[in-house]
């Protein structure tokens, strides 16, 4: 895992910018570990590990779910692998929950981007404790309902 993770460009716009160094990394990725809820994102074609996911528990709404924690490789940015990826998650979310939420950080652009593309709609930003201190999250969340009536 930290071989796809240590890219200094895939954490430039991620608040944890010094993700890609390697005790950095291994403490953020142990953490995931821990939590049971993380996803390694597998290339099917070469077999190589291009970034992982996870689900957790909003802390503003404890009886539901919501998908974060995502980096993908670089080669990766720009196609299908993000939406395959959260298409899958959210099929699997959807099986339990009615909606699903996203929490990120204000300065990363590129994933509010990706998600507003997935479908999921801004809500209201909130200063909450998903990671290891409070920080302000732009929070999104896409409902099965209007998640059924997208293309793809």
């Amino acid at each position: 895992m930290f071989k796809a993770a240590a890219d200094p460009h895939i954490w430039a716009g991620h608040p944890a910018r010094d993700r890609y160094k390697r005790d950095v990394f291994e403490a953020y990725f142990a953490s995931l570990l821990a939590t049971k809820k993380a996803l390694a994102v597998v290339d099917i074609a070469c077999g190589d590990i291009v970034g992982t996911s996870s689900y957790y528990t909003p802390p503003d709404l404890p009886n539901s779910i919501a998908i974060g924690f995502t980096f993908l490789v670089r080669a990766k940015w720009g196609g299908e692998a993000n939406r395959e990826l959260k298409q899958l998650m959210l099929a699997h979310a959807f099986r339990a929950y009615d909606s699903v939420y996203f929490h990120i950080a204000p300065t990363n652009i590129r994933s509010q981007t990706a998600i507003l593309k997935l479908g999921a709609v801004h809500l209201y930003d909130a200063e909450l404790k998903i990671a290891a201190a409070p920080a302000l999250a732009r929070c999104y969340g896409l409902t099965r309902a209007h998640w059924q009536t997208l293309p793809g």
